[in-house]
């Protein structure tokens, strides 16, 4: 259980910050950088889900995949091996990829290339796409120089899929995606 009686700590007024079993780093780190891509990500989502709480399967699925970012954050967070590798597995991934068959059952096969935008939610999952492309390319770079958990990276390149096929969704099933004109508007 998380307990958490003050907020405002001044302990990261030096430029370092915490992780998990207690060590600090400086918070341009590489894995203080992914551990922020994760948040931005989910911040995004939570930002998608609140135009998406009329659609509860959407919804669920939105809070599941904040959740599954906090577990992979707690893996980020907890140095050494004693999480990594242990708690992520390969139902993450099994999970997303069923989402993504789900949603993408009744929306035509892209012709062309598409612009972000459409809807509003359309273009909030645009977003959250593009945030969960950062944070994977924050983590492929961190895998670099460490050895993290083999399903982080995935993971964020199938959040990165689901927004995708989800923005479509929420744009009439593509029927109102923005269609990119080559050279000109």
């Amino acid at each position: 259980m998380v307990k958490l009686d003050r907020i405002v700590t001044r302990g990261g007024d030096g430029g370092e910050t915490s992780l998990a079993d207690g060590s600090r780093l400086r918070k341009d780190q590489p894995r203080i950088q992914c551990l922020g891509g994760l948040d931005e990500t989910n911040t995004a989502i939570g930002l998608l889900r609140v135009v998406c709480a009329d659609l509860p399967e959407i919804d669920r699925l939105l809070a599941r995949i904040q959740n599954d970012l906090f577990d992979l954050g707690a893996d980020l967070a907890t140095p050494g091996t004693e999480r990594r590798g242990s708690a992520l597995t390969e139902d993450y991934l099994i999970k997303l990829d069923e989402a993504a068959v789900s949603l993408n059952a009744t929306i035509a096969p892209l012709r062309r290339f598409i612009l972000p935008g459409g809807t509003e939610a359309a273009a909030r999952a645009h977003l959250a796409r593009a945030t969960a492309r950062r944070a994977e390319r924050d983590l492929v770079a961190l895998s670099a120089v460490e050895t993290i958990s083999p399903v982080l990276i995935p993971y964020m390149n199938r959040v990165s899929d689901v927004m995708f096929i989800l923005a479509r969704r929420l744009n009439d099933n593509g029927k109102a995606d923005t269609v990119w004109v080559p050279g000109g508007g």
